[in-house]
């Protein structure tokens, strides 16, 4: 009976800890929408870097974050990159939100998260390097087989006519 009550209680708590975790979500996502909507300065919808840059420093609540989150303006261009999950170059009210929340809630330090991020994409850029610099190697040697074979030619047709000149 005790170990009952004991698990019950244990399962209220869980549930209570649950709903206390999704009412802290819901009232954080509603934070960074209307700092999303302060920061978005031309109404468009979407922040482009510079209007992150400029909410970063007029937009008190928006600094605050960035405080909290350990992010100066020497990050704030790795802070847009990983933002910008869709890679267009703005950033939607999903992105901001999301993005926003899961960097202040996951355990792992802001600044981890920049240096995962910037290996990340300096391996994406190596791999697209990589294969660039493939596709140079198979055309130099394609033209070096063609000035190959040209020269050949060329010398072969040289020595003869100067055979026929000899004869």
């Amino acid at each position: 009976v005790i170990v009952d009550v004991f698990a019950e209680n244990r399962e209220k708590d869980v549930l209570s800890r649950a709903n206390d975790l999704e009412e802290d979500e819901r009232e954080q996502k509603a934070v960074l929408g209307r700092i999303f909507q302060k920061i978005d300065t031309d109404n468009s919808g979407a922040l482009s870097f510079e209007e992150l840059m400029q909410g970063a420093y007029k937009v008190a609540e928006f600094n605050r974050w960035l405080r909290v989150l350990d992010i100066d303006s020497r990050d704030l261009e790795q802070l847009f990159r990983i933002v910008d999950a869709d890679g267009n170059g703005e950033i939607d009210p999903f992105e901001f939100i999301e993005a926003m929340y899961r960097i202040k809630t996951t355990d792992s330090k802001t600044a981890t998260k920049l240096v995962k991020h910037i290996v990340a994409r300096i391996d994406e850029d190596n791999q697209e390097l990589k294969a660039s610099v493939q596709e140079a190697l198979i055309e130099v040697k394609e033209s070096t087989e063609d000035i190959s074979r040209t020269l050949e030619e060329t010398l072969t047709d040289h020595l003869r006519e100067q055979e026929r000149a000899m004869a």
